[in-house]
């Protein structure tokens, strides 16, 4: 699902608006004991190490949250490969709104630069391939819309954003359908939803023979091995199916790589929104 520019703006208000509230809160005594209100201050954002950049728009909206008047300025883009002790960002104005909002910015940048990084590993992996690697649902609750941009940041691909846009039918949904009784809905499943993206899990060889007949836009092959992906993917050919190929499981980003070798068209990783490293930023701090 890609969002307006107007969508997004107001995702990214809102997510500055809560992590601001959060840490906040009526409050930051410590600057207002500690920093003269007249006090005016230049803040570089800089990393500390090497990444790629993202969450630069929620950390502006982070400053202006705090203070409308703050000025703003980007050296940097999301998407960027940045090495370490580069500014990505410069903020001018109350040193006591500045230092206010430093943490929440600084965590943005953080946890977002993290998931492009991991994002952008795994797609270096697959570089050259057909394969193209996906993120999941598997995202810190409240921030998905934020996450899922740092997996295209990335150079990832979103898989659906959330029940709402995509039918996926796992193994757990299958426990209540006998064969038929799967083949029939997912037959009324695309004449009821065409446009949606329609894929049934798989953990099974035979399985996923039987959906490659059927009337779907993918089969994920869940915790299978190469060798029984590679099966599923002579089958396909076999049986000259139309329908997609998509692996997942804890995939590494050696497997990853592997999984395109024989022929998936996509790789899902639930770890690149909800095991990545956060990146090390800090804020400089000096007299305007």
């Amino acid at each position: 699902m890609i969002l307006s520019p107007q969508s997004w703006q107001a995702i990214v208000r809102e997510a500055a608006s809560r992590a601001v509230g959060e840490d906040v809160g009526p409050l930051d005594i410590t600057s207002r004991l500690v920093v003269p209100a007249s006090a005016r201050a230049v803040a570089t954002l800089v990393s500390r190490e090497s990444c790629v950049l993202a969450g630069l728009d929620v950390a502006e909206a982070v400053f202006r949250e705090v203070d409308g008047s703050l000025r703003w300025s980007t050296a940097c883009r999301d998407g960027q490969v940045i090495q370490a002790g580069m500014v990505v960002a410069e903020v001018r104005g109350s040193a006591r709104a500045i230092l206010t909002a430093e943490r929440c910015a600084l965590n943005f940048l953080q946890r977002l630069s993290g998931v492009a990084t991991k994002t952008a590993e795994y797609v270096k992996a697959v570089a050259g391939t057909q394969t193209k690697i996906l993120d999941t649902r598997k995202t810190t609750p409240g921030l998905r819309a934020l996450e899922r941009q740092a997996v295209r940041s990335g150079g990832g691909t979103n898989h659906r954003a959330g029940l709402y846009d995509g039918i996926l039918v796992k193994e757990n949904h299958q426990v209540f359908m006998a064969d038929a009784v799967l083949g029939e809905t997912l037959r009324r499943a695309r004449e009821e939803y065409p446009d949606l993206c329609l894929v049934v899990e798989a953990d099974n060889v035979g399985l996923a023979e039987k959906l490659l007949s059927q009337p779907i836009d993918r089969v994920l092959l869940d915790n299978l091995s190469n060798e029984e992906v590679s099966r599923v993917v002579a089958l396909r050919r076999k049986m000259g199916s139309k329908v997609g190929l998509e692996a997942s499981g804890g995939v590494t980003v050696a497997r990853a790589r592997e999984l395109a070798a024989i022929g998936v068209e996509w790789v899902s990783v639930g770890g690149l929104t909800h095991s990545a490293r956060a990146i090390d930023f800090s804020l400089d701090l000096g007299p305007e």
